[in-house]
């Protein structure tokens, strides 16, 4: 006979069958739009394998409006030698990650519209047409491609008249791919916010003068152009450009940009070191961000209405032959043309280019940076360098920062200091700082932070310290920052910093720390 406490458990435990049986299935009564977002954080063979689940995830899995493959594509290592079996295992397993997303594609609806494609392979070129001219079909809005291929392709045409692209970039691998005409071009394009270009081959139309245009991009908003080889001559002219990026066009000769939206600007490795009669010309009166990096220094430089400027980063790629006069010239302009800038950065290579001339202050005069708060210069701060700091210093008559990161150029020797035999009126660094205390009077009566990032115990180091510490009259932060801490110069470095911690202060609030 069943006891009252045994009946009870076996009640319970049946009551809890039937709830889970008959319970409610909550995730898939989510509205379509939030289970869409929750498979797209899942590996895109997970989400798969939700279909099976019932004719809803059936259902969801193939109206999915965004499809990303990269989590199932990989390229081979071509930098690690194989076994040819190792080289079919790769390619068995590109052909089946293919097959899956034909598998995929082939599936969804006529009428299911796809957000969002991105996938990364090795393809032929006629599998990767019939890709993209698959997601044309479906109405992608945002395609994001990284292709490898045996030989150039040409750039897929369905993509230039697809009125429902929003988004495209395409990465090519080795050896990349060539554009179509002009013509076909500028036909196209007319609803692309977007567009993203690497690896293009260009010797053959070596001018895209004529392709940046308002009429071919009328929404255009941002551009990214990477690596274009035999690329000489670019124009951009675009009004709606708000981002523009243009890297490793080693063989550029000149560069427009003329964008009245423009806010972003990047520009890096690029122009022909060996080009005669090159130039950049800049116009652009909402850019606030400049990135100038690695560049070659062009012939002439015209930089104009750049008055919102806010943030300037530059630096230059220089060979070991002599800036001539032009290329001088160059430089200051293009500086002068930041003018308006609130921060500037300045890499090691411009500071040496702007100390090439024995009488800078003298010959070139910098416009002043009237607006500038945060300056960084990276620098070897040797005495060759120090004119042109006193020139930059002078330009910046009401700075409230600066951050020196010197770099250690191992080649240049840099004295030592010491307090016991360095007489300080022979000191010709000493000497030549104090000669321009009256030109700096504005920058001194403005200055209120010193980061030194690198210092060490020698005397163009400390010189220009103690310069600022005793002339810096609204000083209140001096920070050096040793990079190297050796155990054998500890009690010399002390003995130094004890001696500095009594150099006369101009300001009664400037402190001294020491990292």
């Amino acid at each position: 006979m069943e006891t009252r406490s045994a009946k009870k458990k076996r009640l319970s435990i049946s009551q809890n069958k039937s709830h889970r049986s008959g319970g409610e299935d909550r995730i898939s009564d989510l509205p379509d739009a939030i289970l869409h977002h929750i498979l797209f954080l899942l590996p895109i063979k997970s989400t798969a394998q939700t279909g099976v689940l019932s004719k809803r995830w059936r259902s969801i899995w193939t109206s999915l409006p965004d499809l990303d493959f990269t989590t199932i594509t990989h390229f081979p290592n071509n930098n690690i030698v194989t076994t040819r079996k190792r080289v079919q295992s790769r390619l068995t397993k590109g052909m089946e990650s293919m097959e899956f997303i034909n598998h995929v594609l082939s599936r969804r609806g006529n009428h299911s519209d796809l957000r969002t494609l991105r996938f990364c392979a090795q393809f032929t070129f006629s599998r990767l047409n019939s890709l993209i001219r698959c997601a044309v079909r479906h109405r992608v809005r945002e395609l994001d491609i990284e292709v490898a291929t045996n030989d150039y392709f040409n750039f897929p045409r369905c993509i230039v008249t697809c009125d429902s692209l929003r988004v495209f970039k395409l990465k090519s691998r080795y050896p990349g791919f060539r554009l179509p005409p002009p013509c076909i071009m500028k036909k196209g394009f007319q609803s692309l916010h977007t567009l993203s270009l690497s690896l293009v081959i260009l010797y053959d139309q070596s001018s895209l003068n004529d392709l940046f245009t308002e009429s071919s991009f009328p929404l255009l908003k941002k551009l990214n152009l990477d690596a274009c080889f035999g690329l000489k001559h670019l124009k951009i002219c675009c009004k709606g450009v708000e981002d523009l990026s243009v890297e490793n066009c080693f063989q550029l000769n000149d560069l427009e940009v003329f964008c009245g939206k423009l806010e972003r600007l990047r520009v890096a490795s690029c122009f022909d070191v060996h080009g005669s009669d090159s130039w950049v010309k800049i116009d652009a009166p909402r850019l606030r961000i400049l990135v100038w990096e690695y560049n070659a220094i062009t012939e002439r430089c015209c930089l104009e209405n750049l008055c919102s400027i806010d943030e300037a980063s530059v630096g230059f790629f220089v060979l070991h032959e002599e800036i001539t006069a032009a290329k001088l010239l160059s430089v200051a302009g293009f500086l002068s043309g930041l003018c308006h800038a609130k921060s500037f950065t300045l890499e090691s290579r411009c500071v040496e280019i702007l100390s090439k001339n024995n009488h800078f202050t003298s010959t070139i005069l910098l416009h002043p940076f009237n607006n500038l708060k945060t300056l960084e210069l990276h620098t070897s701060l040797d005495k060759h360098n120090i004119p042109a700091l006193a020139c930059l210093f002078q330009s910046s008559p009401t700075l409230h920062t600066l951050i020196i990161k010197i770099i250690n150029d191992y080649k240049i020797e840099r004295r030592r200091w010491n307090r016991e035999l360095w007489d300080l009126s022979s000191s010709g660094e000493d000497r030549y700082w104090e000669s321009q205390m009256q030109a700096l009077k504005s920058f001194l009566h403005h200055l209120k932070v010193v980061k030194i990032d690198g210092f060490s115990e020698c005397e163009n180091d400390i010189s220009l310290a103690k310069f600022l510490l005793k002339h810096g009259k609204v000083l209140q932060e001096l920070t050096l920052s040793s990079r190297h801490h050796n155990a054998r110069d500890s009690i010399r470095r002390e003995r130094i910093k004890s001696q500095m911690m009594g150099f006369s202060r101009a300001s009664s609030k400037a402190k001294i720390a020491f990292q």
